[in-house]
């Protein structure tokens, strides 16, 4: 029986940098993750030759140092590289047409002077305007400072001059976008296409997603000479990076490690029981790095109140995804294809209606290496917006389930041909995953995306719970959905549990503070 101070649930972006960053502070952590591959939504698996992601690959703020994204300040303060490949375009594939966009503060102008004409431009300079103040609110405190106990007045406060600088602009960020986006934008195009922005960082429309998530993303991408991020080797890299932080110093990482219950003695948690029957303690502390409904599946039923169980349970549920991998043969197509796409198929349905937005990453364009020569690796996805009913329980080895996926996936397809015209005659790989794949093997509830908590009505809980010894990290916690967010998340679990002196150590190394 082995006795590290702390274990990690889970080998998700949220658990690493969690784990990694315990590790750096000190303490002795193991990270059970139930899967083969570490890395959660965001690992990387080959077949075939091609390495692909198996999620999300659109990246910012990683190239450079000191950098407003959370998970490059993890990154810094373990001290690992991660080379990047950079880029600032990528296609629009939208019911008014075809085009290339990119981030920086001025091209998006252009397109919507073509798009839409004058007016549309005043109302997007204006919102330029107003959230530029916001976007400077949203980054004047580093997602590095935060922690959740009181020693975040000695953390965050060395932060308190800028925070009264951008007063009345930080309580704006509390509420939802769609309250600055109302006073402002009113052609149907530009507020079509802010609801598409919010809902690819959370998983809602603008009526539900945090000023602050969106003035992060305009201070972010809508300045000069930004560009965006893909990891040199795909996402896997990235895992890769914060796994080497672990075990540089010191830290664990077991897989196939599928943890069946957290241990509870005493009314605090001590460890957890492994499939298997094999009992791991902590001398300190459980960090679960799964998402909420499922970190309940682990708890003993009296070992919380019934009122939390039962108010956690209840956490609304972004729906699932469908995914679509292939190996295409690449000779003979055009030359300036970019590496990442957006298809809206009608504006009127939502952006959040089933199979009306699809998103096509092929990072081959950037970084031959993921596929054989003459080849290019494509990841198609439905973001967030599958309804995981028409899946339950479907048996996976069905005749059903099979004609389900080929007739689900045609939207993909046929977003693809928008691009890639001929792509189906240059397939010899062709992989297609449902919410059934995502809920078997990132160990997601429902296939779910995360939780649904709208800003201003609701809010993503902290890192504690009422479990003594028992925390939390992840998109089920506060900031929420996308990697950034995980990464604050496990940031902010690791702060909390480091004694305040070493938490203040940690930000004078890596330039948050300078005294």
């Amino acid at each position: 029986m082995s006795f590290p101070d702390i274990i990690v649930i889970g080998s998700g972006i949220g658990g690493l940098s969690c784990a990694a960053m315990l590790s750096r502070y000190g303490f002795d952590v193991t990270v059970c993750e139930s899967h083969s591959i570490p890395g959660g939504a965001a690992h990387s698996f080959i077949r075939n030759g091609y390495t692909f992601d198996s999620g999300p690959s659109l990246y910012s703020g990683l190239s450079y140092s000191p950098s407003p994204n959370p998970l490059r300040q993890v990154l810094d303060a373990i001290g690992e590289e991660l080379p990047c490949l950079t880029y600032d375009t990528w296609g629009c594939c939208l019911p008014e047409g075809d085009f290339d966009t990119s981030v920086g503060a001025s091209q998006f102008s252009d397109v919507l002077a073509k798009l839409r004409g004058n007016q549309a431009v005043a109302e997007w300079r204006s919102l330029q305007q107003v959230m530029t103040p916001l976007g400077q609110a949203a980054i004047a405190i580093p997602p590095a400072a935060v922690r959740w106990d009181l020693g975040v007045a000695l953390t965050v406060g060395r932060f308190a001059p800028s925070m009264l600088q951008h007063g009345l602009a930080v309580m704006k960020l509390t509420g939802p976008f769609s309250q600055i986006m109302d006073d402002v934008v009113f052609d149907p195009f530009l507020r079509n296409w802010l609801n598409l922005l919010c809902f690819l960082l959370s998983g809602l429309p603008a009526n539900g997603t945090s000023a602050a998530e969106m003035a992060f993303m305009f201070a972010d991408w809508y300045q000069p000479g930004v560009v965006l991020d893909y990891p040199v080797g795909g996402s896997g890299a990235l895992v890769e990076a914060l796994i080497g932080g672990l075990k540089k110093h010191g830290g664990q990482l077991r897989l196939n490690a599928h943890i069946e219950q957290v241990l509870v003695e005493n009314n605090r948690a001590v460890g957890v029981r492994l499939r298997g029957g094999e009992e791991i303690r902590a001398r300190q502390g459980v960090v679960s790095n799964a998402s909420v409904w499922d970190t309940l599946k682990l708890i003993p039923d009296d070992a919380v109140p019934k009122s939390f169980r039962q108010s956690r349970q209840a956490t609304p549920t972004c729906e699932s995804f469908m995914h679509l991998h292939l190996g295409i043969d690449a000779q003979g197509l055009r030359s300036d294809l970019a590496c990442h796409h957006i298809v809206v198929n009608d504006w009127d349905k939502g952006v959040t209606a089933s199979q009306n937005v699809v998103l096509i990453s092929i990072p081959s364009i950037l970084d031959p290496s993921l596929a054989p020569p003459g080849k290019h690796l494509i990841h198609l996805y439905t973001p967030g917006n599958e309804p995981y009913r028409l899946w339950q329980g479907l048996d996976r080895r069905s005749d059903t389930y099979l004609q389900q996926k080929q007739v689900r996936s045609q939207v993909m397809w046929q977003a693809l041909e928008r691009i890639i015209p001929d792509v189906r005659s240059r397939c010899d790989l062709t992989l297609v995953g449902t919410p059934l794949t995502h809920e078997r093997f990132l160990r997601r509830y429902r296939g779910s995306y995360g939780p649904a908590i709208q800003a201003g009505v609701g809010f993503f809980p902290g890192v504690g719970t009422p479990l003594p010894g028992l925390y939390c990290c992840g998109d089920s916690t506060f900031p929420g959905i996308g990697l950034p967010a995980v990464a604050a998340s496990g940031m902010i679990a690791a702060n909390t549990l480091a004694p305040v002196q070493k938490h203040l150590d940690m930000l004078r190394e890596i330039g948050c503070i300078r005294c």
